[in-house]
């Protein structure tokens, strides 16, 4: 059996897990790391941090395996996307935190680049919109605020990158400064059309192209990694951002079809083959992962910025769990929310909204509100988010979504699945093997190391767990629907825009 190892860099924790030609997880290790909030707003990781668990639970997963290195046939990387890292070129020792996805403190910069019109032509380039969300805005804040920063970025001796950047240098000890289109198209500075980065958007964020990694397939020989790292050289040759892997973990390799990962975030993606779908709706177009010299795909995505992690703000914020685990359990302890409302918009709304200034809220409080209640509507409310974004993709695409294929931590929430598929009105479909995301930077390394040999392959290794069938009436539905609705609108603009 060949097997290959996958490096899944989350936001909160760093993940590796060893897969066997069958697609079958052989042994995983994982590890969280500090989540840093220097103001309310800002979230930062240390890369430092972020590198080092990600090499501990390498080598922990392989030693549990009990495979030597050598034995891998590939390693693959898989990232949080968007959250931007810059480095010394020299020394390769990262030159500030990492700005993580979820931070909003350039959303007056976002504001006033809107207000200067620049909007239009950012989303016919690249299928974004000026949000905070993604990195350029955030490389920006970096170049403009680090001292000295800029005057060496300018000299060539900075690197920049999402994560998968940052593994990538440090994994082939600072010879690979290398992405991947699925990464490039969430950092507002590459063309998804022409498929480069773009001297106009270049320009307008005053980046220096020279800090900027090289784009390379997701699936490539892209070269291997210091025999220090896991004791002989393995090739690396997968990366992919991390619901762009996940897609192609889940199989949707063909147009309509679609997945949600319930993750930190919820982040759902329809394909939609060679056509670069603009959305009316408030979606974003982005780049899937790409195998070799195959030609480019494109998918609509809608993002939730706050999914399971309003799980852990039950368990740390409130301390009503004292587990994560133990939030199913509270939550079917009663048979509805009875009238709660949890808007967790904690880092603003993302798609179909797009609030930097919304803020969380509690709607529908009374004094027969318990825990128990606040726990359901936690866990429902991750469920209306992604079916908005559901609603919004048929809208755009034309098409009906057959069935939603699920996958992420959150996923293995048996209440959450059925009342998800209750809401679309279509079946959620649970795999075996719930941890696609990783799985799909598995498949991509495997593809171009010949353990798999074609996408239809690996489309026929995937196996369903769990098929949850729609069981509540469309008016109900529809009326829960029009709740959250009520209860979002009341939610943003919360925070008020900062002058200058």
């Amino acid at each position: 059996m060949k097997h290959v190892l996958a490096l899944d860099q989350g936001t909160t924790s760093s993940r590796a897990i060893v897969f066997g030609d069958d697609g079958a997880p052989r042994a995983q290790a994982q590890r969280e790391f500090r989540q840093i909030f220097p103001q309310p707003g800002w979230v930062e990781h240390d890369p430092v941090e972020i590198w080092d668990s990600q090499l501990a639970c390498a080598r922990e997963a392989l030693a549990k395996s009990g495979l030597h290195a050598r034995e891998l046939s590939a390693i693959g990387i898989t990232n949080q996307r968007e959250t931007i890292v810059v480095w010394d070129r020299a020394s390769g020792e990262p030159l500030h935190n990492a700005i993580v996805w979820q931070d909003r403190r350039t959303a007056d910069y976002c504001a006033r680049l809107k207000a200067a019109g620049h909007e239009a032509m950012v989303r016919a380039k690249t299928g974004l919109l000026l949000d905070p969300y993604f990195s350029a805005t955030k490389l920006a804040w970096l170049l403009d605020n680090v001292v000295g920063l800029r005057a060496r970025a300018e000299r060539g001796e900075v690197a920049c990158g999402t994560i998968d950047s940052w593994l990538a240098w440090k994994l082939s000890g600072g010879r690979l400064h290398i992405t991947d289109p699925s990464n490039a198209s969430r950092t507002l500075l590459y063309d998804i059309h022409r498929n480069c980065w773009d001297e106009e958007l270049l320009a307008l964020f005053k980046v220096p192209a020279g800090v900027l990694p090289e784009v390379r397939p997701s699936s490539h020989l892209h070269g291997n990694i210091e025999a220090s790292v896991l004791g002989t050289p393995v090739v690396l040759a997968g990366i992919a951002g991390d619901q762009q892997a996940a897609l192609f973990g889940q199989a949707c390799h063909a147009p309509g079809m679609a997945k949600n990962t319930y993750g930190t975030g919820c982040f759902m993606l329809l394909n939609t083959g060679a056509e670069a779908v603009r959305s009316k709706m408030g979606l974003l177009t982005t780049r899937t992962a790409n195998v070799g010299g195959a030609p480019p795909g494109y998918a609509l995505e809608g993002s939730v910025f706050i999914g399971g992690a309003v799980v852990q703000w039950l368990r740390d914020g409130l301390g009503i769990v004292s587990h994560a685990s133990a939030v199913e359990a509270l939550a079917a302890s009663v048979p509805d929310s009875g009238g709660v409302f949890v808007v967790p918009a904690f880092a603003g709304l993302g798609a179909p909204h797009w609030d930097a200034f919304a803020r969380g809220s509690m709607m529908g409080l009374t004094r027969g509100s318990t825990k128990a209640h606040i726990a359901r509507a936690a866990l429902e409310a991750i469920a209306f988010q992604s079916a908005e974004l559901l609603l919004a993709m048929q809208q755009d695409s034309g098409d009906a979504v057959r069935e939603l294929r699920v996958d992420g931590g959150a996923a293995a929430n048996t209440l959450l699945m059925q009342f998800q598929a209750d809401l679309l009105g279509i079946p959620v479909v649970r795999p075996a093997v719930l941890e696609t995301t990783a799985l799909g930077a598995a498949y991509l390394a495997g593809l171009a190391t010949g353990v798999w040999a074609s996408t239809e392959e690996i489309a026929r290794q995937w196996r369903v767990e769990r098929r949850f069938e729609p069981a509540m009436s469309r008016d109900e539905a529809a009326a829960r629907l029009s709740g959250w609705t009520r209860a979002v609108n009341r939610s943003k603009g919360w925070a008020e825009p900062q002058p200058g």
